[in-house]
């Protein structure tokens, strides 16, 4: 059984869609052992509690020092003896220490097809902006394991999502999350907890 930490920083859609998915049978093998917060007010904190899963909040803000804060973290991820730490929404910069320890074994969604439109600045709805800016037709979001990079590990999945002439940054994200985030980020897991995704080379081999 794979054990989850699932780390969020706001409304939790994403951790939604994996609880949905671990209930529905879509997720096999595998189980939730806590959420975690850099937001005491983050409504993802509530939807865990609604469905009997530790939650935990742990901010920079109430550490001296970022060292503080950082080695806190890791020891709060290693006391649940985790298997895979999924990033889903979660906008704090992970401690390289941490990355090292845990290498392929921590997974992030981003709302774009990297490499476009990803990388430092790009993140939230400045992500869609620069979407709409640059005019292209189709974005889409990505799962990738996490690296000493901004967006640079290895990707597991990628699906595309067709942008609309009257998008707005706002319209385009809702899309992007219910037909591209909310999916992947279900299946990468899945493929994990059954062992189907291996790694060479710094790159993602599913069987």
């Amino acid at each position: 059984m794979l054990k989850l930490a699932i780390c969020v920083s706001g409304g939790g859609s994403n951790l939604q869609a994996i609880i949905d998915a671990i209930e529905s049978g879509a997720i096999t093998n595998a189980k939730i052992s806590v959420v975690i917060s850099n937001n005491a007010n983050a409504y993802a904190l509530e939807r865990a509690k609604k469905h009997g899963i530790e939650s935990v909040c742990i901010s920079p803000k109430s550490y001296e020092s970022r060292e503080e804060f950082n080695k806190e973290f890791i020891s709060k991820i290693d006391s649940y003896d985790v298997d895979l730490v999924v990033l889903a929404g979660f906008l704090v910069v992970l401690p390289e220490e941490m990355i090292r320890k845990y290498q392929n074994r921590i997974i992030n969604i981003h709302p774009s097809l990297i490499p476009s439109f990803c990388g430092k600045g790009f993140y939230g709805l400045k992500v869609h902006e620069g979407v709409l800016e640059r005019g292209v037709k189709i974005t889409g979001a990505t799962v990738h394991f996490v690296d000493e990079g901004t967006d640079t590990g290895p990707i597991i999945i990628q699906k595309p999502v067709e942008v609309l002439e009257d998008d707005t940054p706002e319209i385009l994200q809702r899309r992007v999350m219910e037909q591209a985030e909310w999916k992947i980020m279900p299946q990468a897991i899945n493929l994990i907890a059954n062992n189907k995704v291996s790694v060479i080379d710094k790159k993602v081999y599913i069987k």
